[in-house]
């Protein structure tokens, strides 16, 4: 091979490395398709009214997921209010992922993860786009970016709603934050959401779920929801302090100690086992 043959494909080299950045395009994965929930971790503490185990929960999120009934959600102005962004990780429901494109470059302007009555669609942009001004309009969905880290696709989410971090009452104010990380092994796709909030939480909250291809299709938008009258007579369901009657129900019934059961941060570490090594 002659001195200007390698030249020249040494020039044609750096000319597509120039055009196609490392990892900008070829360490992506195809996100796109209908993913049915494995459902065999936590499922947003679903079943017993006071279980905040896995969280790290300051004493001001505990005190106030004390007081929380969950009768309020029979009250006709909350049935239909929606759970914050981080619901899709654990709710026990699908995901549906589909990308929108530039119609000129080809390129991926954002992913949406369709949702179900009670949950947002999260719509992550990807064309770098900045996140709002911090007094901009904060909603269930929020704001999210993403970026590629090879193969993985990561998220930031800001701009969330005050709501709840599970189902059973702990909170989460409009100051939270959601690092998202999506992983795909060949029909498994694993959601990791780390939740920081300042007001709420004492640590970042770590949890996630996995997915599998499903052939399947699930629908983009689930049924509309509907409020209906179920009874009552007006108040705000609630419990005042120290009243919760289910305090001390998951400790009864699996003897898990207190403190894991509400939630204090020391709890989530091995080393809290010592505690009980005798």
């Amino acid at each position: 091979m002659g001195s200007k043959t390698m030249l020249r494909e040494v020039v044609i080299l750096l000319l597509v490395m120039l055009a196609f950045p490392a990892g900008a395009v070829f360490a992506q994965t195809e996100l796109a398709g209908s993913w049915a929930a494995v459902n065999h971790e936590d499922l947003a503490g679903d079943g017993i009214p006071v279980d905040y185990t896995g969280m790290p929960l300051n004493e001001e999120a505990r005190t106030k997921a004390l007081s929380y009934s969950e009768s309020t959600l029979a009250m006709v102005e909350r049935q239909c209010q929606g759970w914050p962004a981080f619901y899709l990780a654990q709710g026990p429901f699908g995901l549906r992922i589909w990308n929108e494109t530039d119609p000129i470059k080809g390129g991926v302007i954002s992913w949406t993860i369709g949702a179900w009555e009670d949950r947002a669609p999260l719509t992550i942009w990807m064309d770098g786009r900045p996140h709002p001004s911090a007094y901009a309009e904060h909603t269930r969905a929020g704001f999210t970016t993403g970026t590629w880290d090879g193969t993985t696709l990561v998220a930031y989410t800001t701009h969330i709603k005050a709501g709840f971090l599970r189902k059973t009452g702990p909170p989460n104010s409009d100051e939270a934050t959601i690092t998202w990380r999506f992983a795909r092994h060949d029909d498994l796709l694993t959601v990791l959401a780390i939740i920081e909030d300042p007001i709420y939480l004492a640590e970042p909250w770590v949890f996630s779920k996995n997915f599998q291809l499903s052939s399947a299709p699930i629908s983009p938008i689930g049924p509309p929801c509907v409020t209906t009258f179920e009874g009552g007579t007006g108040e705000v369901p609630h419990y005042l302090p120290e009243k919760n009657p289910f305090v001390g129900e998951m400790t009864e019934k699996y003897n898990v100690p207190r403190e894991a059961v509400l939630g204090f941060p020391e709890t989530l570490y091995p080393e809290y086992r010592k505690k009980f090594v005798k």
